[in-house]
């Protein structure tokens, strides 16, 4: 494989947080999608809605749209067969905009340990980088879920991403941009996609503007399934020098770091986790 699969779970054992280390158990085949489920279940609040800092820079307890996207890119790693998926998209729909989109956050007062970014945002104008991480699970989710497929929320939600998309003519932030073509990956749009693939650097990681020093997006962020149409994109070397990147990146403790800054000491940790199991994934599926 090219990295110490052992080491990531040993690693995911000392630090991770239990969601994550269930979800890397459930990854490696030895632990049901019911257990990961059952540590999703202590995020999610009586609304329908997650928050308790499932988003490990969003510290707050109210549920918000990014720990909306963690839930369903849970549910979808799992294939959630409960009545969580649909209670969730009922959520979105009572907190999406006119256009359908919903916004980067909603207002929060438990602000200790949360990221700018995050306390700053507008709950009135809709944000393609966040609608697009959503509705791009959800989908995921569909292909396992006739319901979740016909739930209106996903179709109005697609349909203003599908319209940001079609208006953008420079490049976007690096995060829109790879949730963008995330989304676009699993509902088929070549056309789109390949407008979007003009701002992706194929060779190399793509700058994050406003990000710390050093802060960027590789391959294999933006095209992290094997099969897509993302992926044909992107010169097999590339892919595969990409990969040997990320597995070369595993430290000497087993697990992953990210690139950005993580605004508290407890987020810092729980990115490592999150970062693992997303490494080991990733370079499971692709081929070495």
């Amino acid at each position: 494989m090219g990295f110490d699969l052992g080491a990531a779970v040993t690693f995911a054992a000392a630090n991770a947080r239990n969601l994550d280390r269930r979800r890397l158990h459930h990854l490696l085949g030895d632990l049901p999608a019911q257990a990961v489920t059952a540590a999703l279940d202590g995020y999610r609040n009586p609304d329908g809605g997650y928050g308790w800092a499932l988003e490990p820079a969003l510290r707050s307890v109210t549920s918000q749209p990014v720990a909306a996207m963690h839930a369903l890119e849970v549910m979808a790693e799992v294939r959630d067969t409960g009545p969580r998926p649909i209670a969730l998209l009922d959520w979105l729909m009572r907190h999406s905009l006119g256009d359908g989109g919903v916004p980067f956050a909603l207002p929060f007062g438990d602000t200790t340990g949360s990221a700018p970014h995050w306390m700053g945002a507008d709950p009135g104008v809709s944000s393609l980088q966040m609608t697009a991480q959503l509705a791009g699970h959800a989908h995921r989710l569909a292909r396992h879920r006739p319901d979740v497929g016909g739930h209106p929320w996903l179709a109005a939600a697609t349909g203003y991403c599908r319209g940001a998309i079609e208006r953008i003519e420079t490049a976007p932030h690096a995060y829109e941009l790879m949730f963008a073509l995330r989304l676009l990956d699993v509902v088929e749009a070549p056309g789109l996609l390949q407008r979007l693939a003009r701002f992706v650097r194929m060779d190399g990681p793509t700058p994050v503007e406003g990000g710390i020093d050093g802060e960027v997006l590789y391959p294999l962020d933006f095209t992290p399934h094997p099969g897509t149409a993302s992926r044909k994109l992107f010169d097999a070397g590339a892919v595969a020098a990409d990969r040997e990147r990320l597995a070369a990146a595993q430290q000497a403790d087993g697990g992953w770091t990210v690139t950005f800054s993580a605004y508290s000491p407890a987020a810092a940790v729980e990115w490592r986790g999150y970062a693992t199991v997303a490494a080991v994934a990733v370079l499971r599926d692709t081929p070495g």
